[in-house]
């Protein structure tokens, strides 16, 4: 098993030697996605893309000293720089872009009183992934068959992995080559609206449809919450941008179907309560079911103490970035072996404060809003897919943010909504540029 391990130094050798090569210009020939008789050339930084976007799901974790996944991520964002300084097209820069910038800089200034620089850093590289993959999507995808070809081999690899998690034995042979199941479960989110967006758009609509419960479905099965609150966010903003609020009947009817699916589905009924409390559908419906009766695992314990801790007092600028990482790494006895908060809007409250949160939430808020009006005022295809794609799964993903560590899982997770709506820049730079000829 340690062999099987090991070789995910050689997969990552692999993976990192193809997309250098890509990164330095190396084009490449693949199939024409919208016409498989016809052969397509991808520039390097459009090749590069495409590895990096449909390749999120692996995490080559090792059981060693080495934490390739971190690596792995400081690899990304090198490539990703270098990608930038090497093609001659230039990141699409926003409002989206400028307000991540000013998260940043505030993130570099809460270094200035946090206690440990490293650990500071650290946090900074992972907030800094997604504003990376956004400016690289927005430089690689200016072609609809790039998009489409990124989108399809995301696919391929989830539903490898999907079928890697539920066949008996066989995850086995690839140990620590997926990431964990709660990082899969919020990838999956992304996914579900990718493909329900598919269904509108391209045919066969049944092929994404059963696409679409493919990537729901093992949230459920898992009784992962806070997939499941994930899901059922996204799709209610994926209806919302597409039939406004025409919608309202569909999203109270999710909205109906999740709160019946907590009690009738015994697993997610035992995880959602405290053992000691019998609570029924009749309870809820009375308004009995109050705050104390849902089972955190025991995160509110942890929460409530780094909240008086490092927020308390410090509510404005938070304790310093990376704060919550070094107490909770230097005192995990304190929370039974525990090293992360479970809660990154915790973490920015605690480090960054207030004003941490405000930035980084104004970001969602920018691209759910931008891509809400270029669903209803543009009539291109792909970038009606990308719009949706990008606005639902946004809200979808950094709602599994308030008690999961989607940020610390950024390659599988945040990769996705922020990668959609760089490829919705891109493709609407390509757009407007072609108006302005």
């Amino acid at each position: 098993m340690g062999f099987l391990v090991d070789l995910n130094y050689l997969y990552f050798a692999i993976l990192t030697t193809i997309s250098l090569l890509f990164a330095f210009g190396k084009s490449y020939v693949v199939t024409n996605p919208l016409n498989i008789e016809q052969k397509l050339r991808l520039e390097g930084i459009e090749a590069l893309w495409i590895v990096i976007f449909s390749t999120g799901l692996l995490a080559l974790n090792t059981s060693g000293f080495i934490d390739l996944m971190a690596i792995r991520l400081f690899v990304i964002e090198g490539l990703c720089l270098l990608a930038i300084f090497m093609t001659s097209r230039h990141p699409i820069l926003g409002w989206a872009s400028a307000i991540y910038t000013l998260y940043i800089i505030w993130l570099i200034i809460g270094c200035s009183y946090a206690p440990s620089i490293i650990y500071g850093i650290r946090v900074i590289l992972k907030y800094l992934f997604p504003l990376l993959i956004m400016w690289v999507a927005s430089i690689a995808v200016r072609n609809h068959e790039v998009f489409i070809k990124a989108c399809l081999g995301a696919i391929l690899l989830a539903i490898l992995s999907i079928a890697f998690s539920f066949i008996p034995q066989i995850n086995i042979l690839v140990p620590g080559v997926w990431w964990y199941g709660t990082a899969r479960a919020v990838h999956y989110i992304s996914l579900m609206i990718l493909c329900l967006s598919f269904s509108f758009y391209i045919k066969p609509k049944w092929k994404y449809l059963i696409l679409t419960l493919t990537f729901l479905l093992p949230c459920f099965i898992w009784v992962f919450r806070s997939s499941i609150l994930g899901s059922f966010i996204a799709l209610s903003a994926f209806f919302f941008i597409k039939h406004r609020f025409r919608s309202i009947p569909i999203i109270f009817s999710l909205l109906i179907i999740g709160i019946v699916a907590i009690f009738t589905i015994p697993q997610l009924h035992e995880k959602m309560f405290k053992k000691e409390t019998e609570i029924s559908l009749q309870d809820f419906q009375e308004g009995k079911v109050t705050a104390q009766d849902i089972n955190t695992n025991y995160r509110e314990y942890m929460w409530d103490i780094l909240y008086n801790k490092f927020y308390i007092g410090h509510e404005i600028i938070g304790s310093g970035t990376g704060n919550i990482q070094h107490y909770m790494y230097n005192n995990s006895d304190e929370f039974g072996g525990i090293k992360i908060q479970h809660n990154d809007y915790l973490q920015i409250l605690c480090d960054n404060g207030l004003i941490g949160l405000i930035i980084y939430l104004s970001v969602i808020i920018f691209i759910f809003i931008h891509c809400f009006i270029v669903y209803h005022k543009n009539q291109n295809i792909p970038i009606k897919i990308c719009s949706l794609t990008a606005g639902a799964s946004i809200l979808g993903v950094v709602a599994t943010m308030y008690t999961e560590n989607t940020v610390n899982y950024s390659m599988a997770t945040l990769m996705m909504p922020y990668g959609f709506y760089g490829m919705m820049l891109g493709l609407l730079e390509k757009q407007n540029s072609k108006h302005a000829v």
